[in-house]
């Protein structure tokens, strides 16, 4: 289950999350694009509705592009309708109502990996909880089965050892956000921000003490208070019809009573009149100041108002405080700026992190300055068109997902409970659509003239997290009565049967890959995805991270970042501009084995965001001071990586692994070290741009609005005559590396740590090996999913963890296999003792993959592979995969067909290609508290390493 910890972020989107951004387009029906046009909106979400006489309120989306349907459920209660002494009770209960329910006792989450869903989980924020997931069209049945069992028979499964056990794991969640750099922002931001009483004054996960002390006679009547079907909007969306939809739940949900009415808290965004500021200090690199504002609440015309200015404020690259404090003065690193609403009121912030050797003080004054002239002028009319455009396109690309964070389905949902119209975002994109100089300026006038908080963070020792005193914990009131005017209907559902089965599953079906090839050898690959204008290109080119070895680690990574900070005629900013005035979005970067380069681009500005593509491949500026600025960006960022406990492990696991001189044996960021950061010079980058971006050998994969006929000339006209006058280099020798001969341990100090992050890793054959399948279907037993044996040991079981899994990451040489555990501090032994007995027991057979394990992982492997691809942007990654990795063009139907041949022999088979004996274990944490314990274990050779891997003297 995920926690909304803090509200969803805005600055590209639209109020009813419909505008989220994403790097995919969307597909969907022609029939939609008309509809849209039509209404002159730049999208739209047709949909139908029904209520049943229960009060249960139903939406419904019809999308044929997958045989999916999103299933998604919303009741309108959040962390806003607990009160002082009963914080996180919301949040507490959404982890409940994943335990299971009367007529089924067991994890929720296994009948949908059965059947394949993809997308499930839950969240909690202030003002709602929602449970959603899509499933394939034939598992539709089972979806609302489990989801009206919970809604209406949940109490009778809730014992105190589940709330023990649950209460534990959103503890550990609690500790495992606060562990974080700047870790204990938000909890002071909103108290800092709201009056004592205001329901935005604590965060939704809620206070150690409130979690405590809630009581089983808190669940039930908090259950029988908020979850009753009259607090509830259920959408479906996707391959649905609203016929369909009335017959099904009805038959499941018609039946469960309606609870009470209850009233919400009245809006109130709680504007104030004073600046106020705090500083504390933290285990961070660097300060950050942050500042923020209440602002207007859900529906209200400045939200999207709002969302325009913090674009142009510091919501994208060429931003005014991007302008000032990133480029000209050269204070800050980095700047965010965003705002969102929320059902009673809205966040405005602003996020700068201060460049080492800065005065906070200057960042603030700059910060002042800039904000003081928006709001005195406005934005200038470019400005205003150009933030419009860019939030367009994300909602272009944003409406694709039909369930999900931020679908379709949650679009929907967040419409009709927030304002009872599941339209609104019509009026939302009206808004955005209609918004003039004047009215920016004005909202900004009206919400960020007075009233702000400053809070800086400053690097030094971390202040453990007091909390006040326990409020008082009187009983919970009397549920009120069931409101009268609601009726339930008889149905023929028989719960004692169970859960209905599943038996049929759609096919899966992957687009038809075409081909063609440049003048200049650039190899073309497209699929056609229609009825949407968009169209996403990934240009794959060797040069990785292993062109690094033998010179500065993070070349590849920091060169190819340079291609989009200025090209041809375009300054950094500037280009930055043209991107956005085209609708573009894009991204540059390398992994193991590969560099890249994306562009999603609109169907009417296809050729012109393809000769900006071309002008950032053949005509970076590498300028001085863009180097300079962004080297200052890149130490600071691998500095917030050694302070972060899951990338500080991540930094020094793969030299510890592959050694020091081994192409792969460097941080899995690929960002390199401080030292070898301050030494590229813009010769080290021209080199590499000779060497390494260059048409042969490279491939583009296109997916999207178009045919061969339609781009090819296009991608001729501005890409084929590109060509580089050398040689091209040889392929980079990844040499095989012998497993240690004993298990190894190294431990990393975090003073002040409340959890300490564990992860254990060995090599593994490449991702190109015969048997890779069966290896990665042997994690999937191990670690790879929610209900796998060390998420249900460490999280359900024992609840000391948040999570815990187990991945194995692509590469063409050896590809390291990691299982890791975020876990209590007072429980670090402990874990690790778990860890070795379970990765032991299954690796070496003394408890093998049973049956229904690997039947379990082979069903949600295959059935989920039709709602696999409903996305673009999916599709585009498959086929990168299989360029990547020389696959035949229908790899993912082999791939299929080589799972359900899987036999469990096969499975334990390559599960034993884990050595146990050959482990190297890897300790985050406060080692004042942890490492006596650790050593005790006699896991194996125990050494004390710092952030960069080095031995720490005087340790052992």
């Amino acid at each position: 289950m995920s926690v909304e910890r803090r509200p969803r972020m805005r600055a590209l989107a639209l109020a009813a999350g419909l505008a989220l951004a994403s790097l995919a387009p969307f597909h969907a029906p022609d029939a939609l694009a008309r509809q849209s046009a039509k209404a002159g909106l730049v999208a739209d979400i047709p949909y139908e509705q029904f209520t049943l006489p229960n009060g249960l309120r139903v939406i419904v989306h019809t999308d044929r592009k997958a045989p999916i349907v999103a299933v998604n459920i919303w009741y309108h209660v959040g962390s806003k309708n607990e009160l002082p002494g009963r914080t996180g009770f919301a949040h507490l209960f959404e982890h409940l109502m994943f335990q299971g329910s009367e007529n089924y006792q067991g994890e929720f989450f296994e009948p949908f990996e059965l059947v394949g869903a993809t997308d499930q989980n839950g969240t909690t924020n202030s003002d709602r909880t929602n449970y959603f997931q899509n499933v394939p069209t034939t598992a539709l049945d089972m979806a609302l089965w489990m989801e009206s069992d919970r809604m209406g028979h949940f109490l009778g499964a809730v014992t105190q050892e589940l709330l023990d056990e649950q209460r534990g794991v959103v503890q550990n969640e609690k500790r495992q956000g606060e562990n974080q750099p700047y870790g204990q922002v938000y909890e002071r931001l909103l108290k800092a921000s709201y009056p004592e009483g205001h329901p935005y004054r604590w965060t939704t996960i809620g206070s150690m003490a409130d979690l405590n002390a809630a009581t089983l006679e808190d669940v039930r009547r908090w259950f029988r208070t908020w979850y009753g079907p009259n607090n509830a909007v259920l959408v479906l969306a996707g391959d649905i019809d609203v016929e369909t939809a009335k017959e099904k739940v009805t038959r499941y949900f018609g039946d469960i009573p309606a609870g009470p009415t209850m009233a919400q808290p009245k809006v109130d965004p709680a504007p104030r009149t004073e600046s106020t500021r705090e500083e504390m200090t933290d285990n961070v690199p660097q300060a950050r100041v942050y500042r923020v504002w209440n602002t207007a609440e859900y529906g209200h015309a400045d939200v999207e108002r709002l969302q325009l200015l913090s674009r142009v404020l510091g919501g994208s690259r060429s931003s005014r405080l991007d302008k000032r404090l990133v480029h000209e003065d050269k204070l800050a690193d980095n700047v965010v700026a965003g705002s969102w609403p929320n059902l009673l009121g809205g966040f405005f912030y602003i996020q700068v992190d201060v460049k080492q050797g800065v005065e906070p003080a200057r960042v603030e004054q700059a910060l002042d300055e800039e904000l003081a002239k928006l709001l005195q002028d406005g934005p200038t009319r470019a400005e205003l068109e150009q933030a419009r455009t860019a939030i367009e396109a994300g909602v272009i690309r944003g409406i694709e997902r039909i369930g999900g964070f931020g679908g379709k389905a949650d679009t929907l949902a967040e419409c009709a409970v927030y304002t009872g119209d599941p339209g609104c975002f019509r009026e939302q994109l009206r808004n955005l659509a209609r918004a003039s100089v004047r009215d920016v300026r004005e909202a900004g006038r009206r919400w960020l003239s007075r009233g702000d908080h400053t809070l800086v963070v400053l690097p030094g020792e971390r202040v453990a997290t007091v909390e006040e005193p326990a409020a008082e914990h009187p009983p919970m009131a009397e549920v009120p009565p069931a409101d009268p005017k609601y009726r339930t209907v008889e149905t023929d559902v028989d719960r004692s049967q169970g859960v209905p089965r599943t038996s049929e599953f759609p096919e899966l079906s992957f687009p038809a890959l075409e081909r063609a090839e440049l003048s200049n050898g650039i190899k073309v690959v497209l699929a056609e995805r229609h009825g949407v204008p968009v169209v996403q290109m990934s240009l794959l080119m060797k040069g990785g991270y292993i062109t690094d070895q033998g010179g500065k680690l993070g070349t590849a990574s920091f060169s190819m970042g340079m291609l989009d900070e200025g090209a041809g005629e375009y300054d950094a900013l500037t280009f930055a501009d043209a991107a956005d005035r085209l609708g573009m979005q894009w991204g540059t970067g390398a992994s193991l084995d590969d560099a890249s380069v994306y562009v999603s681009a609109l169907k009417k500005n296809l050729e012109p965001s393809v000769e900006l593509l071309a002008t950032m491949l053949t005509q970076p500026r590498f300028d001085d001071k863009d180097i300079e600025r962004v080297r200052q960006s890149w130490i600071a960022g691998i500095k917030q990586e050694k302070a972060r406990p899951n990338a500080a492990a991540l930094r020094v696991l793969p030299p510890l692994l592959y050694g020091q001189d081994h192409p792969y044996g460097i941080p899995f960021s690929g960002t390199g070290n401080e030292e070898s950061i301050a030494s590229l010079t813009r010769d080290d980058l021209l080199n590499y741009h000779r060497t390494w971006v260059r048409p042969e050998g490279a491939t583009l994969v296109v997916v999207g609005d178009t045919t061969l006929e339609e781009i090819v000339p296009v991608l001729e006209k501005h890409l084929g005559q590109w060509k580089v006058g050398t040689e091209a280099p040889d392929t980079v020798e990844v040499p095989a590396v012998p497993l240690p001969e004993k298990p190894r341990v190294f431990l990393v100090d975090q003073p002040g740590a409340i959890q300490a992050n564990i992860f254990v890793g060995q090599l593994v054959p490449s991702t190109m090996d015969p048997k890779a399948v069966e290896f990665e279907i042997a994690n999937a037993v191990l670690g790879g999913e929610f209900s796998s044996r060390l998420n249900m040991n460490l999280r359900e079981d024992k609840h000391w963890a948040y999570g815990s899994y187990s991945f194995v990451q692509a590469a063409k040489g050896q590809r390291p296999w990691l299982a890791f555990a975020p876990v209590q501090i007072d429980r670090t032994a402990d874990a690790l003792a778990e860890l070795r007995r379970e990765i032991g027991d299954y690796a070496t057979g003394k408890a093998p993959a049973r049956p229904e394990e690997v039947a379990k992982v082979q069903a949600s492997e295959i059935r989920s592979l039709p709602g696999s691809y409903e996305t673009a942007n999916a599709v585009l990654s498959a086929i990168s995969g299989i360029v990547r990795y020389q696959r035949p063009d229908d790899y993912v139907l082999q791939r299929k067909a080589r799972v359900e041949s899987l036999t469990p022999e096969q499975v334990q088979a390559a599960a034993a290609t884990i050595k146990p004996e050959a482990l190297t274990w890897v300790v985050v944490g406060d080692l004042g508290k942890i490492e006596d314990a650790v050593r005790g274990l006699g896991l194996g050779e125990v050494q004390v390493i710092d952030a960069d891997g080095n031995p720490v003297a005087g340790a052992d």
